[in-house]
């Protein structure tokens, strides 16, 4: 229990951080638009990659198809998310960012988020092609070691940016922290998705009150709404979870709470060596 105080502290400190830098709130809908874009450039394949037909599932082109897919998808959502961590580092060193500012962090790292893109990519094609193996058990084995490595991973983007490191030495410190963080993270995660699964209720009742309004133009307010505010709480959501990923990586390693974090229990959070 005192793990998920610790953690709502956490998401109070990181909301604040949010409050001070709203702008950051574009790179997540950026990232939104692009990953729809490219995925409705690859829909057609994915469909004929993950059909019934075994022989059309192993075939190397739908493979390779589903690696590019992956690749690209990656390559977005890291690029942006790195945009996030670099402005939430520099909002807890005492500085003032802006977009601008985290768009030239990202470019900078540009060929550092292309490896971790690829490096994502081999193991979503790897968990894919075990999956595609077995018909449940592959899908079981698939999804614990999908699990494992999403913890593994879980402070490299703020490893890639703060520490420029590639992405194996990104992976090898974010997996040497996992001791200290492991916890945080697993339930961090889980308030997290908690939290938002609340607040996404008023998005169906909007949709409900539109078709009990009995009109078309009633129906169509009460999706619109209810989209719009689904697209809404999405970005704040990805935007927190970046800013909780920056302060737990950096009280893991230095040990010390940074700025805005201070009264947010990182001390009872993270396990520090002495």
């Amino acid at each position: 229990m005192s793990k998920f105080s610790n953690t709502w502290s956490l998401m109070g400190a990181s909301w604040d951080v949010l409050r001070k830098d709203k702008e950051i709130l574009v790179f997540p809908l950026i990232s939104g638009i692009c990953c729809l874009i490219v995925l409705a450039s690859f829909v057609v394949p994915i469909v004929m990659s993950s059909n019934d037909d075994a022989s059309s599932q192993a075939s190397p082109v739908g493979y390779g198809m589903l690696f590019l897919f992956y690749f690209i998808s990656y390559f977005i959502i890291t690029f942006f998310n790195t945009a996030i961590v670099a402005c939430a580092a520099h909002r807890m060193g005492g500085g003032d960012p802006t977009v601008s500012y985290g768009m030239q962090a990202a470019f900078e790292r540009f060929n550092l988020i292309l490896g971790w893109a690829a490096l994502q990519a081999t193991v979503g094609l790897i968990l894919r092609m075990i999956e595609d193996r077995s018909e449940w058990i592959g899908k079981i084995v698939a999804g614990l070691l999908g699990m494992a490595w999403t913890v593994m991973s879980f402070l490299v983007v703020p490893v890639l940016v703060i520490e420029k490191k590639g992405p194996i030495d990104a992976v090898k410190e974010s997996t040497a922290l996992l001791r200290k963080t492991w916890g945080e993270q697993l339930i961090g995660n889980c308030s997290f998705g908690l939290v938002f699964m609340v607040l996404a209720i008023p998005a169906f009742i909007f949709a409900v009150l539109g078709f009990m309004s009995g009109s078309g133009a009633g129906v169509l307010i009460g999706l619109v709404v209810a989209i719009l505010y689904i697209i809404g709480l999405t970005l704040v959501q990805s935007a927190l979870q970046a800013i909780f990923q920056t302060a737990l990586y950096l009280y893991a390693r230095d040990g010390k709470a940074p700025l805005g974090f201070e009264n947010a229990g990182l001390e009872h959070a993270v396990a520090v060596k002495g």
